[in-house]
């Protein structure tokens, strides 16, 4: 009968969301399961799925495996709008023309380039660390917008992996990505790669026009004299674990060409580090504007 009830109450459900507050509104509609993944800033947003370019055929698409089991979730249904990002930084505006079962039919209304990328790319080189400060930054810096994250072991990194480990994990925080930025509106999925040395992280570090250290026994230099006005497009920023970097670690990445420099007076944790130098760096290049 409860079963029966809320369903019934489910057709009443948004106008009277509508009439009261939106914490109200926000717990009803989770409370009956409505959609409360779609709300952002308390109104419906549009829907967002990835797919690879390749699965755009002149002006239809087709949405299978996890994004239809997402779009079913959803309820979604023929008419109904949905924002579809080919990974390459454009979006597709589309329209559900048949929502069969294992299968959203879709067809191209609009594309445009996605505005949500930032003018500099920025990569996260972070330590492995443990619990789940990994797969925290990785969210929360595709978030910001990041353009890709690596993991490297370092000398007093506690969380230890073998390859076969570090793949598995790497597919996991691959996910995480991806769900962040179809969550965050990005106009791609950052890369998620896992560095099989310190020194092969420092040397694909060291690739970017700037390539920064952060180290909590840096004072001579700044994270923003470093940052400068960022006039480069390709920004690098390597973090350590919880026990920080090792000073034979700093001098090797120094000697590679990265800039060692400080994040201010208090220590901050492994998470918070690569987090607050990634959105320095991004307030510095305009892309918070």
């Amino acid at each position: 009968l409860f079963w029966i009830c809320q369903e019934k109450f489910k057709t009443f459900a948004l106008p009277l969301a509508a009439l009261f507050s939106c914490d109200f509104g926000r717990f009803l509609l989770y409370y009956l399961r409505l959609r409360p993944s779609s709300l952002k800033n308390g109104r419906f947003a549009v829907p967002k799925f990835f797919v690879s370019p390749s699965d755009v055929q002149d002006n239809f698409l087709v949405l299978t495996g996890e994004n239809a089991a997402h779009a079913k979730v959803l309820r979604l249904q023929c008419g109904e709008t949905v924002t579809v990002c080919d990974g390459a930084g454009q979006d597709l505006t589309c329209v559900v023309s048949d929502a069969s079962p294992g299968q959203i039919s879709l067809v191209v209304q609009r594309r445009e380039a996605s505005r949500a990328e930032p003018p500099v790319a920025c990569s996260v080189y972070m330590a492995y660390a443990k619990a789940d400060k990994l797969e925290h930054v990785i969210q929360k810096a595709t978030e910001l917008g990041a353009y890709e994250i690596a993991a490297f072991p370092s000398s007093r990194c506690v969380l230890k992996l073998d390859a076969a480990s570090a793949e598995k994990k790497r597919e996991r925080w691959q996910k995480i990505a991806a769900s962040a930025a179809a969550q965050s509106g990005r106009g791609r999925i950052p890369q998620v790669l896992v560095m099989p040395s310190f020194e092969d992280a420092v040397r694909r570090a060291a690739g970017c026009e700037l390539a920064l250290l952060p180290y909590e026994n840096e004072h001579a230099l700044s994270l923003r004299r470093a940052i400068g006005s960022v006039q480069a497009k390709t920004v690098s920023i390597m973090t350590g674990p919880e026990g920080g970097f090792s000073d034979e670690e700093v001098l090797l990445a120094q000697r590679a060409g990265l800039q060692v420099c400080t994040l201010g007076p208090r220590i901050l944790r492994c998470e918070t580090a690569p987090l607050c130098a990634l959105s320095a760096v991004l307030f510095a290049a305009g892309a918070l504007d």
